[in-house]
Protein backbone atom coordinates (compact mmCIF):
# COMPACT_ATOMS: atom_id res chain seq x y z
CA UNK A 1 0.00 0.00 0.00
CA UNK A 2 2.94 2.23 0.47
CA UNK A 3 3.99 2.21 -3.03
CA UNK A 4 0.67 2.81 -4.29
CA UNK A 5 0.78 6.08 -1.99
CA UNK A 6 3.56 6.93 -2.93
CA UNK A 7 2.76 7.06 -6.71
CA UNK A 8 -0.33 8.56 -5.79
CA UNK A 9 1.21 11.66 -4.41
CA UNK A 10 3.37 12.04 -7.22
CA UNK A 11 0.33 11.59 -9.86
CA UNK A 12 -1.21 14.14 -7.79
CA UNK A 13 1.56 16.47 -7.42
CA UNK A 14 1.46 16.33 -11.51
CA UNK A 15 -1.70 16.46 -11.41
CA UNK A 16 -2.01 19.94 -9.90
CA UNK A 17 1.12 21.32 -11.40
CA UNK A 18 -1.23 20.97 -14.90
CA UNK A 19 -3.97 22.45 -13.65
CA UNK A 20 -1.35 25.58 -13.00
CA UNK A 21 0.34 25.63 -15.92
CA UNK A 22 -1.91 23.73 -18.79
CA UNK A 23 -3.82 26.15 -20.93
CA UNK A 24 -6.32 23.83 -22.42
CA UNK A 25 -9.46 23.34 -21.27
CA UNK A 26 -8.81 19.37 -21.34
CA UNK A 27 -5.88 18.96 -19.93
CA UNK A 28 -6.74 21.13 -17.09
CA UNK A 29 -9.82 18.40 -16.84
CA UNK A 30 -7.47 15.56 -16.76
CA UNK A 31 -5.56 17.01 -14.40
CA UNK A 32 -8.22 18.06 -12.01
CA UNK A 33 -9.21 14.38 -11.81
CA UNK A 34 -5.57 13.10 -11.47
CA UNK A 35 -5.45 15.46 -8.36
CA UNK A 36 -9.14 13.96 -6.94
CA UNK A 37 -7.97 10.03 -7.87
CA UNK A 38 -4.88 10.88 -5.81
CA UNK A 39 -6.52 12.57 -2.84
CA UNK A 40 -8.92 9.26 -2.80
CA UNK A 41 -5.70 6.95 -2.38
CA UNK A 42 -3.88 9.16 0.10
CA UNK A 43 -6.95 9.24 2.19
CA UNK A 44 -7.23 5.34 2.24
CA UNK A 45 -3.59 5.20 3.18
CA UNK A 46 -3.87 7.19 5.98
CA UNK A 47 -7.31 6.15 7.09
CA UNK A 48 -6.77 1.95 7.14
CA UNK A 49 -8.84 1.20 10.48
CA UNK A 50 -12.37 2.71 8.83
CA UNK A 51 -14.46 0.06 8.15
CA UNK A 52 -16.20 -0.12 4.54
CA UNK A 53 -19.60 1.54 6.18
CA UNK A 54 -18.10 4.30 7.62
CA UNK A 55 -16.02 5.53 4.64
CA UNK A 56 -19.44 4.89 2.54
CA UNK A 57 -20.98 6.97 5.15
CA UNK A 58 -18.53 9.57 4.93
CA UNK A 59 -17.77 9.78 1.14
CA UNK A 60 -22.16 10.55 0.69
CA UNK A 61 -22.05 12.53 3.36
CA UNK A 62 -18.90 14.46 2.03
CA UNK A 63 -20.10 14.82 -1.01
CA UNK A 64 -23.55 15.84 -0.40
CA UNK A 65 -22.24 18.56 1.42
CA UNK A 66 -19.48 19.68 -1.53
CA UNK A 67 -22.44 19.94 -4.33
CA UNK A 68 -24.22 21.89 -1.73
CA UNK A 69 -20.84 24.04 -1.53
CA UNK A 70 -20.04 23.98 -5.16
CA UNK A 71 -23.57 25.84 -6.06
CA UNK A 72 -23.17 28.58 -3.24
CA UNK A 73 -19.40 29.23 -4.99
CA UNK A 74 -21.16 28.93 -8.76
CA UNK A 75 -23.52 31.88 -7.51
CA UNK A 76 -21.33 33.67 -5.08
CA UNK A 77 -17.46 33.12 -5.65
CA UNK A 78 -16.31 34.98 -2.71
CA UNK A 79 -18.00 32.76 -0.23
CA UNK A 80 -14.52 30.79 -1.18
CA UNK A 81 -12.36 33.75 0.48
CA UNK A 82 -14.62 34.36 3.42
CA UNK A 83 -15.85 30.47 4.10
CA UNK A 84 -12.21 29.83 4.34
CA UNK A 85 -11.19 32.64 6.85
CA UNK A 86 -13.94 31.39 8.80
CA UNK A 87 -12.22 27.81 8.66
CA UNK A 88 -8.73 28.61 9.61
CA UNK A 89 -9.48 28.45 13.84
CA UNK A 90 -11.19 25.20 13.40
CA UNK A 91 -8.41 22.25 13.62
CA UNK A 92 -9.98 19.25 14.78
CA UNK A 93 -7.83 16.42 16.35
CA UNK A 94 -8.12 13.21 14.00
CA UNK A 95 -6.15 9.91 14.40
CA UNK A 96 -4.34 8.74 11.65
CA UNK A 97 -2.63 5.52 12.70
CA UNK A 98 -0.59 5.76 15.69
CA UNK A 99 -1.06 9.81 14.94
CA UNK A 100 -3.07 12.38 16.02
CA UNK A 101 -3.04 15.28 14.06
CA UNK A 102 -4.78 18.54 13.69
CA UNK A 103 -6.96 18.91 10.40
CA UNK A 104 -9.43 21.96 9.07
CA UNK A 105 -11.73 19.12 8.06
CA UNK A 106 -14.27 21.98 7.89
CA UNK A 107 -12.31 23.28 5.40
CA UNK A 108 -11.79 20.08 3.57
CA UNK A 109 -15.45 20.23 2.62
CA UNK A 110 -15.52 23.58 1.22
CA UNK A 111 -12.17 22.26 -0.79
CA UNK A 112 -14.19 19.79 -2.00
CA UNK A 113 -17.31 22.21 -2.80
CA UNK A 114 -14.72 23.90 -5.21
CA UNK A 115 -13.52 20.79 -6.70
CA UNK A 116 -16.65 20.17 -8.39
CA UNK A 117 -16.91 24.04 -9.22
CA UNK A 118 -14.13 23.91 -10.90
CA UNK A 119 -14.39 21.33 -12.93
CA UNK A 120 -18.04 22.18 -13.58
CA UNK A 121 -16.79 25.22 -15.02
CA UNK A 122 -14.20 23.68 -17.35
CA UNK A 123 -16.46 21.29 -18.50
CA UNK A 124 -18.64 24.62 -19.53
CA UNK A 125 -15.79 25.45 -21.56
CA UNK A 126 -13.94 27.87 -19.12
CA UNK A 127 -11.29 28.60 -21.00
CA UNK A 128 -9.29 30.77 -18.10
CA UNK A 129 -6.09 29.56 -17.35
CA UNK A 130 -2.98 29.67 -15.50
CA UNK A 131 -4.59 31.73 -12.71
CA UNK A 132 -1.46 32.48 -10.90
CA UNK A 133 0.01 34.48 -13.24
CA UNK A 134 4.45 35.10 -12.53
CA UNK A 135 3.97 32.27 -9.76
CA UNK A 136 2.10 29.17 -11.65
CA UNK A 137 5.61 28.04 -12.73
CA UNK A 138 7.46 28.46 -9.46
CA UNK A 139 4.61 26.86 -7.22
CA UNK A 140 4.07 24.05 -10.16
CA UNK A 141 8.17 23.52 -10.18
CA UNK A 142 8.36 22.93 -6.32
CA UNK A 143 4.91 20.59 -6.08
CA UNK A 144 6.17 19.17 -8.78
CA UNK A 145 9.95 18.52 -7.82
CA UNK A 146 8.09 17.43 -3.78
CA UNK A 147 6.26 14.82 -5.60
CA UNK A 148 8.93 13.16 -7.10
CA UNK A 149 11.30 13.29 -3.76
CA UNK A 150 8.57 10.87 -2.48
CA UNK A 151 9.74 7.80 -4.74
CA UNK A 152 12.88 8.34 -2.27
CA UNK A 153 11.50 9.57 0.94
CA UNK A 154 12.57 7.79 4.18
CA UNK A 155 8.95 8.04 5.78
CA UNK A 156 6.22 7.43 3.20
CA UNK A 157 3.36 7.83 5.70
CA UNK A 158 4.55 11.61 6.85
CA UNK A 159 4.97 12.39 3.14
CA UNK A 160 1.56 11.07 2.52
CA UNK A 161 0.04 13.39 4.93
CA UNK A 162 2.10 16.35 3.97
CA UNK A 163 0.39 15.72 0.02
CA UNK A 164 -2.69 14.41 1.34
CA UNK A 165 -4.01 16.83 3.89
CA UNK A 166 -2.07 20.31 2.73
CA UNK A 167 -0.12 20.35 -0.51
CA UNK A 168 -3.02 18.90 -3.30
CA UNK A 169 -5.75 20.54 -1.05
CA UNK A 170 -4.31 23.76 -0.11
CA UNK A 171 -3.02 23.78 -4.21
CA UNK A 172 -6.70 23.99 -5.10
CA UNK A 173 -7.76 26.71 -2.69
CA UNK A 174 -4.48 28.90 -4.35
CA UNK A 175 -6.33 28.42 -7.59
CA UNK A 176 -10.00 28.97 -6.32
CA UNK A 177 -8.77 32.48 -5.02
CA UNK A 178 -6.56 33.29 -8.41
CA UNK A 179 -9.84 32.61 -9.79
CA UNK A 180 -11.75 35.38 -7.76
CA UNK A 181 -13.06 38.27 -9.70
CA UNK A 182 -11.62 41.88 -9.00
CA UNK A 183 -14.54 43.28 -6.98
CA UNK A 184 -12.58 46.07 -4.61
CA UNK A 185 -16.07 46.41 -2.24
CA UNK A 186 -15.75 42.82 -1.62
CA UNK A 187 -11.79 42.74 -1.05
CA UNK A 188 -12.64 45.15 1.65
CA UNK A 189 -15.70 43.29 3.01
CA UNK A 190 -12.72 40.51 3.21
CA UNK A 191 -10.59 42.51 4.89
CA UNK A 192 -13.24 43.84 7.60
CA UNK A 193 -13.87 39.96 8.36
CA UNK A 194 -10.36 39.22 9.14
CA UNK A 195 -9.76 42.37 11.53
CA UNK A 196 -13.10 41.86 12.69
CA UNK A 197 -12.03 38.36 13.59
CA UNK A 198 -8.81 38.95 14.82
CA UNK A 199 -10.08 41.11 17.25
CA UNK A 200 -12.67 39.03 18.42
CA UNK A 201 -9.61 36.56 19.17
CA UNK A 202 -7.58 38.72 20.25
CA UNK A 203 -10.41 39.66 23.21
CA UNK A 204 -10.86 36.42 24.08
CA UNK A 205 -6.88 36.09 24.47
CA UNK A 206 -7.29 38.96 26.57
CA UNK A 207 -9.85 36.72 28.66
CA UNK A 208 -8.14 33.34 29.32
CA UNK A 209 -5.10 36.50 30.32
CA UNK A 210 -7.35 38.22 32.85
CA UNK A 211 -8.68 34.48 34.28
CA UNK A 212 -5.30 32.49 33.78
CA UNK A 213 -7.57 29.79 31.77
CA UNK A 214 -6.60 28.44 28.25
CA UNK A 215 -8.42 26.62 26.19
CA UNK A 216 -7.70 22.84 24.48
CA UNK A 217 -4.20 22.31 24.75
CA UNK A 218 -3.04 20.81 27.77
CA UNK A 219 0.61 21.62 26.82
CA UNK A 220 0.13 24.71 27.18
CA UNK A 221 -1.18 24.69 30.75
CA UNK A 222 1.76 22.92 31.61
CA UNK A 223 3.74 25.84 30.00
CA UNK A 224 2.29 28.28 32.10
CA UNK A 225 2.06 26.44 35.04
CA UNK A 226 6.01 27.04 35.26
CA UNK A 227 6.74 29.90 32.84
CA UNK A 228 7.45 32.98 34.29
CA UNK A 229 4.98 34.84 32.06
CA UNK A 230 1.37 33.36 31.10
CA UNK A 231 0.72 32.95 27.67
CA UNK A 232 -2.78 32.64 25.72
CA UNK A 233 -4.06 30.80 22.82
CA UNK A 234 -7.74 32.29 22.29
CA UNK A 235 -9.39 29.24 19.67
CA UNK A 236 -6.44 28.68 18.52
CA UNK A 237 -4.08 24.86 19.23
CA UNK A 238 -1.01 26.69 19.64
CA UNK A 239 0.00 30.51 21.10
CA UNK A 240 2.38 31.16 17.86
CA UNK A 241 -0.50 30.14 15.21
CA UNK A 242 -2.72 32.32 17.61
CA UNK A 243 -0.33 35.22 17.12
CA UNK A 244 0.16 34.46 13.35
CA UNK A 245 -3.20 35.30 12.71
CA UNK A 246 -3.15 38.79 14.63
CA UNK A 247 0.25 39.72 12.71
CA UNK A 248 -1.69 39.23 9.12
CA UNK A 249 -4.55 41.37 10.85
CA UNK A 250 -1.91 43.92 11.52
CA UNK A 251 -0.11 43.92 8.28
CA UNK A 252 -3.06 43.94 6.30
CA UNK A 253 -4.43 47.37 8.40
CA UNK A 254 -0.95 48.47 7.98
CA UNK A 255 -0.80 48.94 3.99
CA UNK A 256 -3.41 51.62 4.70
CA UNK A 257 -1.63 53.85 6.62
CA UNK A 258 1.74 53.58 5.10
CA UNK A 259 0.82 53.99 1.59
CA UNK A 260 -1.89 56.59 2.07
CA UNK A 261 -4.95 56.82 0.17
CA UNK A 262 -6.79 56.07 3.37
CA UNK A 263 -8.05 59.52 5.38
CA UNK A 264 -9.44 60.78 8.08
CA UNK A 265 -11.23 58.96 10.42
CA UNK A 266 -10.60 55.89 8.64
CA UNK A 267 -7.32 56.38 9.32
CA UNK A 268 -7.66 56.36 13.13
CA UNK A 269 -9.46 53.01 12.75
CA UNK A 270 -6.71 51.49 11.48
CA UNK A 271 -4.76 52.69 13.92
CA UNK A 272 -7.35 51.32 16.88
CA UNK A 273 -7.00 48.12 14.91
CA UNK A 274 -3.19 47.98 14.55
CA UNK A 275 -2.74 48.39 18.59
CA UNK A 276 -5.72 46.45 19.66
CA UNK A 277 -4.78 43.58 17.47
CA UNK A 278 -1.15 44.19 19.33
CA UNK A 279 -1.93 43.63 22.70
CA UNK A 280 -3.21 40.36 21.56
CA UNK A 281 0.15 38.79 20.16
CA UNK A 282 1.64 40.55 23.06
CA UNK A 283 -0.19 38.17 25.14
CA UNK A 284 0.78 35.48 22.97
CA UNK A 285 4.30 35.67 23.96
CA UNK A 286 5.12 33.91 20.45
CA UNK A 287 8.99 35.50 19.58
CA UNK A 288 8.13 33.83 15.97
CA UNK A 289 5.29 36.16 16.12
CA UNK A 290 7.17 39.38 17.18
CA UNK A 291 9.74 38.87 14.77
CA UNK A 292 7.46 38.35 11.96
CA UNK A 293 5.58 41.09 12.48
CA UNK A 294 8.64 43.26 12.60
CA UNK A 295 10.31 42.34 8.93
CA UNK A 296 6.54 43.01 8.15
CA UNK A 297 6.78 46.31 9.29
CA UNK A 298 10.41 46.57 7.81
CA UNK A 299 9.22 45.84 4.27
CA UNK A 300 6.18 48.19 4.66
CA UNK A 301 8.15 50.95 5.38
CA UNK A 302 11.05 50.11 2.77
CA UNK A 303 7.98 50.09 -0.14
CA UNK A 304 6.71 53.12 0.74
CA UNK A 305 9.41 55.24 2.40
CA UNK A 306 12.20 54.38 -0.10
CA UNK A 307 15.68 53.23 0.84
CA UNK A 308 17.10 55.57 2.38
CA UNK A 309 15.02 55.51 5.44
CA UNK A 310 15.39 51.76 5.70
CA UNK A 311 18.57 51.84 5.32
CA UNK A 312 18.89 54.67 8.11
CA UNK A 313 16.45 52.84 10.60
CA UNK A 314 18.75 49.53 9.46
CA UNK A 315 21.63 51.05 10.22
CA UNK A 316 20.23 52.27 13.81
CA UNK A 317 19.55 48.80 14.19
CA UNK A 318 22.82 47.65 13.36
CA UNK A 319 24.65 50.47 15.51
CA UNK A 320 22.34 49.45 18.14
CA UNK A 321 23.15 45.86 18.13
CA UNK A 322 27.60 46.71 18.39
CA UNK A 323 27.01 48.75 21.46
CA UNK A 324 25.01 46.42 23.35
CA UNK A 325 27.39 43.39 22.18
CA UNK A 326 30.10 45.99 23.73
CA UNK A 327 28.83 45.76 27.13
CA UNK A 328 30.80 43.14 28.42
CA UNK A 329 27.34 41.74 30.32
CA UNK A 330 25.46 41.32 27.65
CA UNK A 331 28.48 40.18 25.24
CA UNK A 332 28.33 36.96 27.81
CA UNK A 333 24.72 36.60 28.00
CA UNK A 334 24.57 36.29 23.96
CA UNK A 335 28.19 35.24 23.05
CA UNK A 336 29.01 33.73 25.88
CA UNK A 337 26.23 31.24 26.13
CA UNK A 338 27.01 27.38 25.66
CA UNK A 339 25.49 25.18 23.18
CA UNK A 340 23.15 23.70 25.72
CA UNK A 341 22.20 26.67 27.14
CA UNK A 342 20.87 27.97 23.63
CA UNK A 343 19.30 24.98 23.35
CA UNK A 344 17.28 25.43 26.27
CA UNK A 345 16.69 29.00 25.06
CA UNK A 346 15.02 28.14 21.74
CA UNK A 347 13.25 25.01 23.01
CA UNK A 348 15.31 22.00 21.22
CA UNK A 349 15.16 24.12 18.41
CA UNK A 350 18.69 24.94 17.92
CA UNK A 351 19.44 21.11 18.24
CA UNK A 352 17.21 20.53 15.14
CA UNK A 353 18.29 23.12 12.83
CA UNK A 354 21.81 21.94 13.25
CA UNK A 355 20.70 18.23 12.37
CA UNK A 356 19.05 19.54 9.46
CA UNK A 357 22.02 21.28 8.26
CA UNK A 358 23.90 17.75 8.50
CA UNK A 359 20.96 16.32 6.92
CA UNK A 360 20.63 18.47 3.82
CA UNK A 361 24.77 18.24 3.83
CA UNK A 362 25.03 14.22 3.37
CA UNK A 363 21.96 14.04 0.91
CA UNK A 364 22.63 17.73 -1.04
CA UNK A 365 21.15 17.42 -4.27
CA UNK A 366 17.51 14.93 -3.60
CA UNK A 367 17.25 15.26 0.40
CA UNK A 368 16.02 12.20 1.99
CA UNK A 369 12.08 12.96 0.24
CA UNK A 370 9.01 15.08 1.19
CA UNK A 371 8.17 14.14 5.04
CA UNK A 372 11.07 12.42 5.98
CA UNK A 373 13.02 15.11 7.85
CA UNK A 374 11.74 13.12 11.65
CA UNK A 375 12.02 9.91 10.44
CA UNK A 376 15.76 10.86 9.77
CA UNK A 377 16.41 13.01 12.65
CA UNK A 378 15.22 10.14 14.69
CA UNK A 379 17.48 7.53 13.35
CA UNK A 380 20.29 9.76 14.12
CA UNK A 381 20.03 10.70 17.17
CA UNK A 382 19.01 6.91 18.25
CA UNK A 383 15.99 8.59 19.33
CA UNK A 384 12.76 5.61 20.14
CA UNK A 385 9.71 5.69 18.38
CA UNK A 386 8.15 5.84 14.97
CA UNK A 387 7.77 9.67 14.69
CA UNK A 388 8.46 11.05 18.33
CA UNK A 389 6.60 14.60 18.03
CA UNK A 390 10.01 16.11 19.68
CA UNK A 391 11.58 15.92 16.35
CA UNK A 392 9.22 17.57 14.10
CA UNK A 393 11.01 20.51 12.15
CA UNK A 394 10.31 23.82 13.04
CA UNK A 395 12.62 25.79 10.45
CA UNK A 396 11.00 25.66 7.35
CA UNK A 397 13.79 26.34 5.10
CA UNK A 398 15.80 23.55 6.89
CA UNK A 399 13.25 20.77 6.25
CA UNK A 400 13.29 21.90 2.28
CA UNK A 401 17.11 21.49 2.53
CA UNK A 402 16.87 18.19 4.43
CA UNK A 403 13.47 16.50 2.71
CA UNK A 404 14.08 18.08 -1.25
CA UNK A 405 17.58 18.69 -0.98
CA UNK A 406 19.21 22.59 -2.71
CA UNK A 407 17.00 21.52 -5.46
CA UNK A 408 14.02 22.33 -3.35
CA UNK A 409 15.69 25.38 -1.61
CA UNK A 410 15.93 26.57 -4.99
CA UNK A 411 12.73 26.47 -5.59
CA UNK A 412 11.20 27.82 -2.76
CA UNK A 413 13.25 30.73 -2.98
CA UNK A 414 12.28 30.91 -6.80
CA UNK A 415 8.79 30.97 -5.13
CA UNK A 416 8.97 33.22 -2.42
CA UNK A 417 11.00 35.70 -4.24
CA UNK A 418 8.68 35.63 -7.21
CA UNK A 419 5.70 36.55 -5.28
CA UNK A 420 7.33 39.17 -3.25
CA UNK A 421 8.77 40.94 -6.30
CA UNK A 422 5.07 40.60 -7.88
CA UNK A 423 3.20 42.38 -5.22
CA UNK A 424 6.03 45.06 -4.00
CA UNK A 425 7.34 46.11 -7.09
CA UNK A 426 5.93 48.97 -8.83
CA UNK A 427 3.26 50.14 -6.46
CA UNK A 428 1.89 53.58 -7.30
CA UNK A 429 -1.41 55.28 -5.54
CA UNK A 430 -5.20 54.02 -5.23
CA UNK A 431 -7.16 50.65 -3.84
CA UNK A 432 -4.79 48.14 -6.10
CA UNK A 433 -2.17 49.13 -4.84
CA UNK A 434 -2.95 49.44 -1.08
CA UNK A 435 -4.34 45.41 -1.66
CA UNK A 436 -0.94 44.22 -3.47
CA UNK A 437 0.91 45.70 -0.93
CA UNK A 438 -1.06 44.38 1.95
CA UNK A 439 -0.49 41.03 0.13
CA UNK A 440 3.17 41.09 -0.43
CA UNK A 441 4.00 42.38 3.32
CA UNK A 442 1.67 39.44 4.76
CA UNK A 443 3.75 36.73 2.90
CA UNK A 444 6.73 37.97 3.70
CA UNK A 445 5.80 37.71 7.30
CA UNK A 446 4.54 34.09 7.44
CA UNK A 447 7.40 33.29 5.15
CA UNK A 448 9.69 34.92 8.01
CA UNK A 449 7.74 32.99 10.58
CA UNK A 450 8.00 29.70 9.52
CA UNK A 451 11.52 30.08 9.64
CA UNK A 452 10.43 29.96 13.45
CA UNK A 453 8.15 27.67 13.75
CA UNK A 454 7.93 26.13 10.36
CA UNK A 455 4.34 25.63 9.02
CA UNK A 456 4.55 27.88 5.86
CA UNK A 457 3.11 24.90 3.41
CA UNK A 458 0.90 23.65 5.89
CA UNK A 459 -0.90 27.21 6.79
CA UNK A 460 -4.05 27.73 4.04
CA UNK A 461 -3.36 31.53 4.74
CA UNK A 462 -0.14 30.76 2.49
CA UNK A 463 -1.88 29.39 -0.35
CA UNK A 464 -4.49 32.02 0.13
CA UNK A 465 -2.06 34.57 -0.20
CA UNK A 466 -0.29 32.95 -3.41
CA UNK A 467 -3.84 32.82 -4.82
CA UNK A 468 -4.40 36.73 -4.60
CA UNK A 469 -1.02 36.89 -5.85
CA UNK A 470 -1.91 36.25 -9.42
CA UNK A 471 -5.65 37.77 -8.56
CA UNK A 472 -3.89 40.93 -7.70
CA UNK A 473 -0.85 40.70 -10.84
CA UNK A 474 -3.75 40.60 -13.54
CA UNK A 475 -4.72 44.27 -12.30
CA UNK A 476 -3.38 47.68 -13.17
CA UNK A 477 -1.99 49.73 -10.54
CA UNK A 478 -2.26 53.61 -10.71
CA UNK A 479 0.98 55.95 -10.66
CA UNK A 480 2.10 58.10 -7.92
CA UNK A 481 0.55 61.22 -8.25
CA UNK A 482 4.27 62.92 -9.17
CA UNK A 483 5.02 61.03 -11.80
CA UNK A 484 3.61 60.39 -14.91
CA UNK A 485 4.75 56.36 -15.33
CA UNK A 486 1.85 54.60 -17.25
CA UNK A 487 0.12 51.87 -15.59
CA UNK A 488 1.95 48.99 -15.11
CA UNK A 489 0.59 46.36 -17.97
CA UNK A 490 -0.92 43.07 -16.63
CA UNK A 491 0.93 39.79 -17.23
CA UNK A 492 -1.29 38.15 -18.49
CA UNK A 493 -4.82 38.54 -20.43
CA UNK A 494 -6.99 39.91 -18.71
CA UNK A 495 -11.37 38.41 -17.87
CA UNK A 496 -13.89 40.59 -18.93
CA UNK A 497 -14.84 40.80 -15.30
CA UNK A 498 -12.18 42.30 -13.72
CA UNK A 499 -12.55 45.95 -13.37
CA UNK A 500 -9.20 48.27 -12.86
CA UNK A 501 -9.16 49.49 -9.37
Amino acid sequence: MSTAAQLAGLGGAFGLAVLLLARHRLARLAGLGVWGGALGVLGLYLLPDLSRAMLVAGLVGGLAVAVGIAVLLRLRPYALAFATLACLPLRIPVDIGSEEVNLLLPLYAVLGGLALSLGWALVRDDERSRELGPLAWPLAAFVAWTGLSLLWTVDVRRGAIFFGAFVLPFGLLAIGFARLPWRGRWLTWLWGGLVATALAFAAVGGYQWVTRDVFWNPSVEVFNAYAPFFRVNSVFWDPSVYGRYLTVAILASLAGIVLGGVRGRRVLALYAVVVATWIGVLLSFSQSSFVALAAGILMAVAVAWGRRTTLALVGLGAATLVVCVAVPQIRDEVVGKSRAELNRITSGRANLVGQGVRIARDHPVQGVGAGGFSREYARRLGIPGRDPKRVASHTTPVTVAAEEGVVGLGLLAWLVATALLVTLRGLGRGFTSRVSLAIGIVLCAIAVHSVFYAAFFEDPMTWALFGLVGLASRVPRKPPVHTGIPPREPPVERPESVRAA
